[in-house]
């Protein structure tokens, strides 16, 4: 029995583990993606240019899908970065009450297209990324590093989300119909 007992266990441990796939669940033929420059209706300038930029790194570093042209893409990611807003959290009493810490929040809606298809994967998920600085020297500056871990913060979100997408749901529907 007690030789038994560490096999029943060992059988039911990897039970659990059945669904669990050690590939991508993206189906070969959907891993190339196309980022159109996401348009910034934000005041922050050139942000929409900076997130794309975030965003086709996330997908080259996690791997799963090849960067192409619009034209070979089996995927677009399409967005527009609604909102960059900066909030006050700090004040400096010996600085004449200047904002020392501030937040930034940024607001992004995004979609996916299958383009051969046309179907909209996902349509107008909102994604929303913030971060603190610091605006004791170089307000300018600390505005732009801020922005820059904004956008790496909301590439990670919309990635994420791409990747893990049910991709066989999605191509399954579109069957039939």
């Amino acid at each position: 029995m007690s030789k038994i007992l560490p096999a029943v266990l060992a059988a039911f441990a990897l039970a659990g583990c059945a669904s669990y796939r050690w590939t991508s669940s993206v189906p070969a033929d959907m891993r190339t993606v196309s980022v159109p420059t996401f348009r910034n209706e934000s005041d922050l300038v050139e942000f929409g240019a900076v997130t794309t930029r975030q965003v086709l790194r996330e997908f080259q570093r996690e791997g799963t899908f090849k960067i192409a042209s619009s034209d070979d893409a089996a995927v677009e990611v399409q967005g527009v970065v609604k909102v960059a807003s900066a909030g006050l959290i700090y004040f400096k009493r010996e600085m004449s009450m200047r904002a020392f810490e501030q937040r930034l929040t940024v607001v992004a809606d995004v979609s996916v297209v299958d383009r051969r298809s046309g179907k909209v994967v996902v349509n107008n998920r909102r994604y929303v990324a913030d971060t603190t600085y610091f605006s004791d020297t170089d307000i300018a500056t600390a505005r732009r590093d801020a922005s820059g871990r904004a956008a790496e913060d909301l590439a990670r979100q919309i990635v994420d989300d791409v990747v893990s997408c049910r991709w066989d749901d999605a191509k399954g529907k579109e069957g039939t119909k």
